[in-house]
């Protein structure tokens, strides 16, 4: 049975007829070879890891350290159970599929490692190189946005032809790529692990120059997906302030303000109605406050000379 999790053109681009090809390695296929040279399509050959070069197209540009060295661990104690994919590049070898139990079989001290040996062309090796990295669950949500914009770019793929090579929606390769069309700042916070794809989506309707701010208010999972669904709509449909409703001035309360901008020959305003409002007394100089405050002055003296009385 093929796994379920590649896509349907992977197994092809590989050149095995059962992807367990991969992973079902018997003990009579473990043969020794010295010098670049194709093997049989069912052989699994032991490589010396000094003769093996990364692949130069790895869409993957980070490798978790710790998860890294479990795997490691698990070498040590079992060998290398899945054996990697190379294609010979001159006296050398270059890996298609399986940089990270390449890495992890340096770390665990080993010095060889199984491989299955296939010959491929320039493009093929590009697209199987991003078609495997793909199906791991560990490549970022930017490294995968950009290893499939490649792939469609490079090989004139649509989303939907891209989505039936790597085994996954058509709906799950636009929410990918639609991460690339955040601004370099959110997508930084991506990379960092600080905002998650989920996230990340919600802003793509958002301004690009916006969205950074809004980003970092979900950073860490201070909010849910959905909290920033509703952040993000409120943003975008602000609700209009309520405005307080206008108080009609009485003839009362237009007079009395005609009459103190009279007396204190200054601009005079008054906000309310004949219930309740306020009254605001400009000055433009200190003479103005000067005046203002000796002209109150008089008139309190006066009335507690009066109430004496």
């Amino acid at each position: 049975m093929a796994n379920k999790g590649l896509g349907r053109g992977f197994a092809s681009l590989m050149g095995l007829n059962d992807i367990d090809d991969l992973t079902q390695p018997t003990a009579s296929e473990n043969t020794e070879i010295s010098a670049p040279s194709v093997a049989n399509a069912d052989n699994v050959v032991k490589i010396s890891l000094l003769d093996i070069d990364p692949n130069y197209e790895q869409p993957r540009k980070n490798f978790d350290e710790a998860a890294l060295a479990e795997l490691a661990e698990s070498i040590k104690i079992h060998g290398v159970i899945q054996p990697i994919v190379l294609t010979p590049i001159g006296k050398r070898y270059m890996i298609i599929a399986g940089e990270r139990r390449f890495r992890a079989s340096k770390m665990a001290g080993k010095t060889e490692i199984p491989a299955i040996i296939r010959n491929y062309t320039p493009q093929q090796i590009k697209e199987i190189s991003l078609i495997e990295n793909l199906q791991r669950e560990d490549l970022s949500p930017i490294e995968a946005a950009r290893a499939i914009r490649t792939l469609m770019t490079e090989f004139n793929m649509t989303q939907e032809v891209a989505a039936d090579r790597i085994g996954k929606s058509r709906s799950a390769i636009a929410n990918t790529l639609r991460l690339l069309t955040l601004s370099d700042d959110v997508v930084a916070l991506i990379e960092q692990g600080r905002l998650s794809a989920g996230h990340a989506r919600t802003l793509v309707v958002i301004p690009r120059d916006q969205q950074y701010k809004l980003a970092l208010k979900g950073c860490d999972n201070q909010l849910t997906v959905r909290e920033m669904e509703k952040m993000v709509r409120d943003f975008l449909n602000p609700k209009p302030e309520k405005q307080k409703p206008a108080m009609q001035e009485s003839k009362e309360l237009i007079s009395l303000v005609g009459n103190m901008q009279r007396a204190f020959a200054t601009k005079v305003s008054a906000l309310g109605n004949g219930s309740k409002g306020r009254i605001y007394i400009d000055y433009f100089t200190s003479d103005d406050l000067d005046r203002i405050s000796a002209m109150v002055e008089h008139w309190m003296s006066d009335r507690f000379l009066k109430e004496e009385e």
